[in-house]
């Protein structure tokens, strides 16, 4: 009977600190996401698995064209994948004619799918806060993003992390493309 009681302790205990450690990666460490939709295409697809690195952000900020995600504020568990453009104390303006400015500077970046048709609120010059940024979809013209007032400007504190690495289609398993 000792010997059971011993068994069934045991596995009691290494069942508790797998369920702990699982809980501890999922909540700091990393989570398993699914893209839904093409306002990231062509860098993301509708139906891409990933992993969003937790920590990352937790030992610096965001950098100009991370891949961030962070949820909708309107429906609960609902999460948007967008490249970051704007940084904070930045200004952001996007033309007419789909070019993004920053401080006046023409933005070199190749992530945009097409050329932007509607800049949204955005054709007027925004300044981003202290801890404020602005995100686009790589799917410029198929993205609500900071363009959109439904979306607007992200906070850092709403950011939970960085798009890391694509688990599935297993095509496709890779790390995901940030930086210029």
């Amino acid at each position: 009977m000792k010997q059971i009681l011993k068994e069934v302790l045991g596995t009691s205990i290494y069942l508790l600190a797998v369920l702990a450690l699982t809980y501890f990666v999922i909540a700091f460490v990393g989570q398993r996401t699914v893209v839904h939709g093409q306002s990231m295409e062509n860098t993301l697809e509708d139906g891409d698995n990933l992993i969003v690195d937790k920590i990352t952000y937790r030992f610096h900020e965001p950098n100009r064209f991370d891949v961030i995600v962070f949820p909708y504020q309107y429906t609960a568990n609902t999460y948007y994948i967008k490249r970051v453009i704007g940084l904070p104390g930045e200004t952001v303006m996007i033309d007419g004619l789909g070019n993004i400015y920053i401080n006046g500077e023409l933005l070199a970046e190749s992530y945009g799918k097409e050329a932007i048709k509607d800049p949204g609120m955005a054709a007027n010059s925004i300044y981003l806060g202290s801890d404020e940024y602005f995100v686009l979809g790589d799917n410029r013209n198929n993205s609500s993003d900071s363009r959109d007032p439904s979306v607007g400007l992200i906070k850092r504190d709403q950011i939970i992390g960085r798009a890391w690495l694509r688990i599935f289609p297993f095509d496709k398993i890779g790390f995901v493309t940030h930086g210029k």
